[in-house]
């Protein structure tokens, strides 16, 4: 007996909530009956490229994914075609030599024009903060939000007039610019993307930062304190201990360091096959075990600061920036491309709404700090 794909496939989306063909706006709307056969065999990657093509579409996209992650379906369509993802993490390291570079050209070179459309004004590609923070009342709106975090993050550092401040993964230059202008430092962003070091240096005008094409494993010198913003996803597990290291060998003896990572609950080694291949190549989320094992013997971690479920709201104003913008992007960009961009939005802010992905600020000294660490939020 032939083996029914359409069946299994119905099977497992009822146990989700989900109908094909459904009334219900997260209810999955199938164009092509292939989609089944395509998808069991092919697991995650074969699901979302489907999408891509234009073989399913769901109304509500962001709560089909949501109803998808609670069910665990990604786990459940995993396939042998997949093993191949996974090997590569184990056996080979993806985020060392050339391989470093990659996700700069794969991710972050596509275009000056689709993030300055989409992200906030300052060009911030991390979450926001929405939350009230001290005397500042909760963001009404992505620039405030965007603000606020890196505001947070220059009181957590503690940040003084003429202190010398490094941005590992620097993006745009969000946060070396705040502070240059907000606190009077002097600051060096590296990246390992072309265009974000380009439009850096071409727009800092007069304030003291500047900005490296550069590896962090390539720093050799002091700073007063460190920073990385959404950087830490594309170390990999087999660099953390030597990153921490790095970092350690840079910062000054009373300095703080400050990691903002997504996060996972769980330890792994590779990131979803899909996201591996057409958003973050050679990316994986770090656990708190993982973090922590980096840091033994280096560091005091003085605060862990956990705001996920914020970086739901940041993707879904990212999500409604993007498709605002769409009729200036689509002259450089295909429907192809305009359809892998809504499943990476929608799916990613689905892995915040439901919890299973989180956004943790982390605070690290050398040695302790003398008195204690006032934890700020």
């Amino acid at each position: 007996m032939l083996f029914d794909f359409k069946k299994k496939a119905a099977s497992l989306l009822e146990s989700a909530g989900i109908s094909i063909n459904g009334s219900e706006p997260w209810d999955i709307q199938v164009h092509n009956e292939e989609l089944y056969e395509r998808t069991l065999r092919g697991g995650t990657v074969a699901f979302g490229e489907s999408y891509m093509d234009g073989w399913w579409d769901a109304e509500d996209l962001e709560r089909f994914f949501e109803k998808v992650l609670t069910a665990n379906l990604d786990a459940k369509i995993q396939t042998l075609g997949l093993l191949p993802y996974y090997l590569k993490s184990l056996i080979t390291n993806p985020q060392k030599g050339s391989r470093t570079y990659a996700v700069g050209e794969t991710h972050y070179d596509i275009g000056n024009d689709l993030y300055r459309r989409m992200l906030d004004r300052r060009m911030t590609y991390t979450c926001a903060y929405w939350e009230p923070f001290q005397e500042l009342p909760a963001a009404k709106t992505l620039d405030e939000a965007q603000e606020h975090k890196l505001e947070m993050i220059c009181r957590k550092i503690g940040l003084k007039k003429g202190d010398r401040v490094l941005d590992i993964g620097c993006g745009w230059g969000s946060f070396i610019r705040y502070a240059a202008e907000k606190h009077g430092v002097e600051c060096v962003g590296i990246s390992v993307s072309k265009e974000q070091v380009r439009h850096g240096n071409e727009t800092r005008g007069d304030l003291p930062i500047e900005f490296r094409y550069q590896d962090y494993r390539e720093v050799n010198e002091t700073f007063d304190h460190i920073v990385s913003l959404g950087m830490f996803e594309h170390v990999g597990v087999k660099n953390y201990k030597h990153y921490m290291e790095v970092v350690h060998q840079c910062l000054k003896e009373d300095g703080l360091f400050l990691l903002q990572t997504i996060g996972s609950p769980v330890s792994r080694r590779s990131t979803d096959p899909w996201i591996d291949k057409y958003i973050f190549p050679n990316s994986m989320l770090p656990s708190m075990a993982q973090i922590a094992k980096a840091a033994e013997k280096l560091f005091v971690i003085e605060d862990w600061h956990n705001f996920g479920y914020q970086y739901y709201l940041t993707l879904m104003a990212w999500y409604e920036n993007f498709l605002r913008a769409w009729p200036e992007l689509k002259g450089h960009y295909d429907e192809r491309f305009y359809r892998m961009w809504v499943f990476y939005l929608l799916s990613s802010a689905a892995t915040f709404s439901t919890r299973i992905n989180q956004v943790w600020q982390i605070v690290f000294s050398k040695e302790g700090v003398k008195g204690g660490y006032k934890s700020l939020r």
